[in-house]
């Protein structure tokens, strides 16, 4: 599998709260490891909280070798790093309130295995482009329940409210997702900034014209920039051979 990732501050803030991480190399029992974390919180505490919660992922999957089904490791995973981030939260008044959204993908024999805590998102792009998470957000809740259209969605000023994060509550709530892959298929790990500036069929196509996933992700952040470029923009893309 190849995969590169890139995070880029965006035009309107001042520090970038999203993290980043990319392995094609084992970790642990799983064969590979992607992530993106979005970060919320007041002065440090956004950027802390997404680091935080991905250190301590990688660093509880690189120790854990009873553990060996994939879905099992990125859930004790999360929990553990939830549990962490609160107490960390607790140490300061600075860090209080912060938290982060997370969407963690690993792929074995095949199958991608998808996590998801807030509206960071992962896609799977082949000849169409297909959401494979479900945002937990506000808006999204209103979409279901029938109060507003999708196409609505991107203007609503409640639009940037999550419903679950890492570092809120104990239990954390995760969402998990299994797809069979086909070789060539991309995969797409994004923060709201990507998604919120870029439509998912102009998402499509970017990624389509592109050489290389470096080319098609410097692309994407280009463009959330080039329409925006509102919040911090996150871009991990994976390819499977």
């Amino acid at each position: 599998m190849k995969t590169y990732s890139i995070t880029d501050i965006g035009r309107r803030r001042t520090m970038n709260q999203d993290y980043v991480y990319a392995s094609e190399q084992p970790l642990g029992n799983l064969k590979n490891l992607l992530i993106v974390a979005d970060g919320m919180g007041g002065h440090n505490a956004g950027d802390l909280a997404s680091r935080y919660t991905v250190e301590l992922m990688v660093e509880y999957i690189t120790n854990e070798k009873d553990e060996k089904r994939p879905v099992s490791l990125l859930s004790s995973a999360i929990h553990h790093a939830n549990e962490l981030v609160m107490e960390k939260a607790r140490s300061a008044k600075e860090y209080e309130g912060m938290g982060t959204t997370i969407v963690a993908a690993t792929v074995t024999d095949g199958c991608l295995y998808v996590a998801n805590v807030g509206d960071s998102r992962l896609y799977l792009i082949d000849q169409g482009i297909e959401q494979i998470t479900r945002d937990h957000s506000l808006v999204e809740e209103m979409i279901r329940m029938g109060e507003i259209q999708r196409k609505d969605a991107k203007s609503h000023p409640d639009r940037n409210v999550i419903t679950r994060a890492v570092g809120v509550h104990v239990p954390v709530r995760v969402d998990f997702f299994d797809v069979k892959l086909e070789k060539g298929d991309k995969l797409l790990l994004c923060s709201d900034g990507l998604t919120n500036m870029v439509e998912d069929e102009d998402i499509l196509q970017l990624v389509k014209k592109s050489a290389s996933l470096k080319e098609a992700a410097e692309r994407l952040v280009t463009e959330a920039n080039k329409n925006g470029g509102k919040d911090n923009i996150s871009v991990v893309l994976a390819e499977y051979e």
